[in-house]
């Protein structure tokens, strides 16, 4: 009998970055990606609305695919229902998704840092007291991007993207006070990732992106049992509209991701 999957579960398609990294270190897991891309933004929720949503979507996905584990690959879902989810699934481990503040606190060496994130997550005290815990001695900037998720599925899609909306998007991440400038920024959506080489050529100077992936990849590693056999079970990809478009699907089969539907 095989053993269960690892899910991965993100508003839309920012969260295949951390598929990426979770599959280098677990080539032996098998994986069920889950796109909750009919409520898409997140941004744009209420707070109570949205979580009662994600609690209740987890009751379907945890029946229906009996995961190992479960990673938030989303920010501002981790940020906000990580705690309810753990609450309501209390046998089941959750790893979340939260901005790498910590980290580059210790990595600074001007002490201007900028956090890229969407309007929800800059919104979230749970951000907030992160900054107070770890990165009190640094001047962090929170920059809540209202756009910037959108364009990355798009860009991720194979549509044009304007460089202009991206850079004005990043734009107020760059800061300089006498002779510092920010050096760090950190990327606090899943979805970024997929533009960091944008990033870097619309940049006014040279800052280390941070990409939380590695690191979530890592805990979820750490928390599972040593498995010796390869799964011989496709990886799965679910989404909550049962419609990804042509562009999507063709984004699943180069990620080796066969659609499965979801059942409601």
């Amino acid at each position: 009998m095989s053993r269960g999957p690892v899910l991965l579960f993100d508003s839309g398609i920012g969260g295949l970055t951390v598929l990426r990294e979770a599959r280098v270190l677990m080539p032996e897991r098998r994986f069920v990606y889950v796109a909750d891309d009919d409520g898409f933004p997140y941004g744009v929720w209420g707070e109570g609305d949205l979580t009662d949503r994600i609690v209740n979507l987890f009751g379907t996905l945890l029946s229906e695919h009996q995961p190992q584990l479960c990673v938030i690959a989303c920010n501002t879902a981790s940020t906000l229902v990580l705690e309810a989810l753990r609450a309501a699934y209390p046998d089941m481990p959750f790893v979340g998704t939260v901005p790498a503040i910590k980290p580059a606190a210790e990595r600074t060496r001007s002490g201007l840092v900028s956090v890229l994130a969407t309007p929800g997550t800059v919104r979230r005290a749970y951000t907030r007291d992160l900054i107070q815990s770890f990165a009190a001695q640094c001047h962090v900037r929170l920059v809540g991007s209202e756009y910037l998720a959108g364009l990355a599925e798009a860009y991720i899609r194979g549509d044009p993207v304007k460089q202009d909306l991206i850079h004005a998007e990043i734009e107020p991440c760059f800061v300089e006070q006498e002779a510092r400038k920010t050096d760090i920024v950190v990327l606090a959506c899943t979805h970024y990732p997929f533009l960091a080489n944008q990033f870097r050529r619309l940049a006014p100077w040279p800052v280390d992106w941070l990409d939380p992936a590695e690191a979530i990849a890592k805990r979820a590693h750490s928390l599972l049992a040593p498995q010796h056999v390869v799964s011989d079970e496709p990886d799965v990809a679910v989404f909550t509209s049962d419609e990804p478009d042509f562009a999507v699907r063709r984004l699943l089969n180069g990620f080796g991701l066969t659609l499965a539907p979801m059942r409601h």
